[in-house]
């Protein structure tokens, strides 16, 4: 089965659903808001003047907001659609930045430019059948010393859902609506594959990388998932037995020289 086929078309048709959402209330960004979240700017610091490579990029509001922020700019994503409205948005706002439409191996091969840093964060790993690949798409891409940041929802929560932690031989094939608010209904058959974070660690280390911070994280920046609890200043969070379950994980890595 070509499961990159079967997502590729899934991401096309969520496109302007979510162009149009509450959730990515793209309004405000156009009027200056920054889509990025306190635990990537933090974890991140200062780009002014480096050059960034976001991988699974969407239709780029946090690229853009890097670029807002003085990053030199290149997006990821293996949707068409998505790749179009990004660079709609590049153009109608005046920003500079370059949008790539690959999957991540298929860009891991064809890519010769090194970045002083690439990140990647939120739903991004579920879509990824080999992380090995991912990891050396990562390495490859980054200049000697260069800083890898990733920010993605702990699979514990996905456990607690049903879903298996560790990585299994094959994906599992469901039929799903999106995640934003304006969902109308309308299904795609979807393919996606769980990852433990130990399996996350080890492919970053088996590419070359060296992990200089992992971190957890009690709370979510979206109310995505159900059950999440608003926390005042914090964002959402999810009890099991009156404990707080780890929403997010975050892993700075570098390339060593």
């Amino acid at each position: 089965m070509d499961y990159l086929s079967i997502n590729k078309e899934a991401w096309d048709k969520r496109t302007q659903l979510h162009i149009e959402s509450a959730f990515y209330d793209v309004a405000s960004f156009k009027k200056g808001s920054c889509s990025l979240n306190a635990v990537e700017l933090d974890q991140v610091s200062d780009v002014k003047g480096r050059s960034l490579l976001h991988l699974q990029c969407h239709f780029g509001l946090d690229t853009l907001s890097w670029a807002r922020l003085g990053a030199n700019v290149t997006g990821v994503d293996f949707s068409a659609d998505v790749i179009k409205q990004a660079n709609l948005l590049k153009q109608d706002l005046g920003l500079k930045a370059n949008f790539v439409e690959s999957d991540i191996v298929r860009f891991g091969k064809d890519n010769t430019q090194q970045f002083d840093i690439v990140f990647t964060s939120y739903g991004v790993l579920c879509w990824l059948s080999n992380l090995d690949d991912w990891a050396h798409t990562i390495a490859n891409s980054l200049k000697p010393e260069g800083e890898f940041h990733l920010v993605e929802f702990h699979p514990v929560n996905d456990l607690l859902s049903g879903y298996a932690y560790f990585p299994q031989s094959h994906p599992d094939i469901e039929e799903e609506g999106t995640y934003t608010e304006n969902c109308d209904g309308t299904k795609s058959k979807m393919a996606t594959w769980s990852h433990s974070i130990s399996e996350v660690i080890t492919a970053l280390i088996g590419a070359g990388l060296r992990i200089e911070i992992f971190s957890e994280h009690p709370y979510s920046p979206y109310n995505c998932f159900e059950g999440l609890q608003p926390v005042a200043g914090k964002g959402y969070q999810l009890l099991h037995k009156e404990q707080p379950v780890p929403l997010l994980f975050s892993i700075k890595a570098r390339k060593t020289a």
